[in-house]
């Protein structure tokens, strides 16, 4: 199968608006998945997109939109960390969509579901450290620290003890049998979330070291941008959404009241003009994509007098 038509670009139309796509523009999809904002951008505006992504199964449909937009589309293979050695031109915008995708939840052999049985494996590029390898490897305080440091489990030492006592026994293979001992740790209930929630999450980001690949992929991005260019990233939890956060904050000079005829010198220090507050989905669009009910969105506007490097 070369495409999966049931996922759903989240926040599509706040992307787009938001990166204010124009003619002859040219713009970076830093995760590119199944081409959901890729193919947006291009229907918008004739432009360019540069896409990226490390998932080598994304492969036919980025062969898929090239032979429809040709030199229009350019795919490159890796991670949004390496953007400064993929992308080689200033840009007028650069989009994330962090996380797993949900053709990678829906593959069962990817091992990215607890609700799915499959190996553990949780890895984005198909190669490198598993989550097998952690959850059958790693000490019990090693393992309890990236439950409680990448999931904010409040149990990850209990959870890490039972992970240890069960693999005295036999490898831990599959995604439902690590289910199974979290289960016996934090019980189901319904209505709530399932408790399996945190300690997959933290597994997934730990495997694919996700939180500094955001920390050094937004900052690469950022230094692609042309003067009045922009960042938009789209998360899907706390820990990204504090990483995305801070560094617009940081970066962004703070709000003062001065003449709109004045120039801020501030403003030529900081790589941002402005950033936005939280934006997050409408009602309507959570209940046709139950996905985008934790997504928030944030964007930047790179400053006229900012360089690029």
């Amino acid at each position: 199968m070369t495409c999966i038509q049931k996922h759903i670009p989240v926040m599509l139309d706040e992307v787009l608006e938001n990166l204010a796509v124009q003619e002859g523009g040219v713009y970076v999809d830093a995760t590119f998945g199944n081409g959901g904002y890729t193919q947006a951008i291009l229907q918008k505006a004739n432009c360019k997109v540069i896409s990226v992504d490390r998932d080598p199964t994304v492969l036919p449909r980025a062969h898929e939109l090239k032979e429809k937009y040709q030199n229009r589309f350019e795919f490159k293979s890796g991670c949004f960390s390496e953007l400064s050695n993929l992308v080689h031109e200033p840009v007028d915008g650069v989009v994330f969509d962090i996380g797993v995708s949900s053709m990678q939840i829906d593959e069962a052999e990817r091992g990215f579901s607890f609700s799915k049985e499959g190996r553990l494996d949780m890895r984005m590029s198909r190669s490198g450290l598993s989550a097998y390898d952690i959850v059958n490897s790693y000490e019990k305080d090693d393992l309890a620290n990236i439950l409680y440091q990448f999931g904010e489990e409040k149990k990850s030492r209990q959870i890490a003890q039972k992970i240890v006592d069960a693999r005295q026994e036999k490898p831990i293979e599959t995604t439902t049998e690590l289910a199974e001992i979290i289960y016996s740790v934090l019980h189901k209930k319904k209505g709530q979330i399932d408790p399996a929630t945190r300690t997959f999450q933290a597994l997934r980001i730990a495997v694919n070291d996700e939180l500094e690949q955001l920390t050094i992929g937004i900052k690469a991005a950022a230094e692609l941008l042309k003067p009045n260019g922009r960042l938009v990233v789209v998360d899907f939890h706390s820990l990204e959404d504090r990483i995305v956060k801070n560094f617009f904050k940081e970066n962004t000079p703070a709000k003062t009241h001065i003449s709109r005829y004045a120039e801020n010198p501030e403003i030529k220090q900081k790589t941002f003009s402005f950033s936005s507050k939280v934006i997050t989905p409408t009602q309507k669009e959570i209940s046709e994509n139950p996905r985008a009910h934790s997504a928030k969105l944030r964007f930047a506007i790179k400053s006229k007098g900012a360089q690029n490097d």
